[in-house]
């Protein structure tokens, strides 16, 4: 009985791995270009940082190509390339081996009000752009697979991962994700089936917590009319300084935190005397430029300039949505966020 023969994809996928073992870069880039974006979303959810998650990528890229030789076509190339990009963002978590942050960089020109909670420590999440998401969205079939996609990046969804142990978030992201077998994870992780099981559940257990605030069921579709009509109402009322305007668009619970100050503010009270004596207190001075982040509106964000017509970046600021009110309102300081999003530090007005 004649076995089944490759497919075309199968046997292109031999043709270059035998010539990147040859010392074929070219080969080699053509047989790991179709995971390098996938690769990248997997860093980042597991470091939480998409600048970290470059780096990480570049890594593993680099380790894929000096570790051909030991090879040996157990699993596909997929398998292998997430084998060495999880293990590279799990060790880089152990030794602490992270892009530097400074903490000083996100002092403010006031001090700020008492907050409603204090994290026990600051929280280096960092937000990722949309337009890097649709790229690997639109190579996924049907709206399903799509939607899961940018679920799976959702701010909420990230801040809870960044709560587990690296090896539980690991476990977690590979087989609820990315659909890996209990198996496959076992061997990514040099684990047991059992051991990765136990993980699994513990991570589920964790995320299921109502405190996590993992539930978007109620978020209105990626740029649906019903999105859009909240979006607007915020930016005309925070183009016009308009506290009492702001607030009423925001759930009664809403969250207003600022990774990685550890510093939160929960409900409308708190964000009202937030807004009323920190971002609002000399007047409208900031301008809103709308992008995306985590499947969710975003804002560049930036603060005017009394002296000159110019524009000065002020981070990045992105909206969790729930029906037709703000749930959640997270302000990231930092300003190198913004070139990645294709938005300049600094604009003429």
């Amino acid at each position: 009985m004649r076995g089944i023969p490759p497919s075309r994809g199968e046997a292109r996928s031999t043709e270059l791995l035998e010539l990147a073992r040859a010392g074929d870069g070219e080969a080699f880039r053509g047989l790991v270009e179709p995971y390098r974006r996938e690769l990248q979303v997997h860093c980042y959810r597991i470091l939480g940082s998409v600048q970290d998650a470059e780096d990480l990528l570049q890594e593993t890229l680099l380790a894929a190509w000096r570790g051909l030789g030991g090879y040996e076509e157990r699993a596909s190339v997929r398998t292998w390339l997430y084998r060495i990009a999880t293990n590279r963002c799990l060790n880089a978590l152990r030794a602490g081996a992270r892009r530097p942050h400074d903490l000083t960089v996100y002092e403010t020109e006031v001090p700020l009000p008492e907050p409603s909670h204090r994290r026990p420590e600051p929280s280096w999440l960092e937000p990722y752009p949309d337009l890097l998401l649709d790229r690997i969205a639109d190579d996924l079939p049907g709206p399903e697979a799509r939607y899961e996609a940018r679920e799976s990046v959702s701010l909420a969804f990230l801040a809870a991962l960044q709560e587990l142990p690296p090896r539980q978030r690991a476990v977690l992201v590979l087989r609820d994700v990315l659909g890996f077998r209990a198996a496959e994870v076992a061997n990514i992780l040099d684990s047991s089936e059992s051991s990765v099981t136990s993980a699994l559940k513990r991570a589920r257990t964790a995320l299921a917590d109502p405190a996590t605030g993992l539930d978007r069921e109620s978020a209105p579709l990626p740029n649906s009319p019903q999105e859009r009509r909240v979006v607007e109402d915020f930016i005309r009322a925070f183009d016009a300084g308009d506290v009492e305007a702001i607030v009423a668009v925001l759930t009664d619970d809403a969250w207003l935190t600022m990774p990685p100050v550890p510093l939160e503010y929960q409900g409308v009270e708190a964000i009202r005397h937030f807004l009323t004596t920190v971002v609002m207190r000399n007047g409208p001075r900031h301008v809103l430029i709308p992008t995306r982040a985590n499947g969710q509106p975003a804002f560049g964000y930036y603060l005017r300039d009394p002296r000159t017509p110019i524009l000065h970046a002020h981070g990045v600021l992105v909206l969790t949505l729930s029906g037709n009110r703000i749930a959640a309102m997270t302000r990231f300081h930092d300003n190198s966020l913004l070139p990645i999003f294709g938005l300049p530090r600094s604009l003429r007005y």
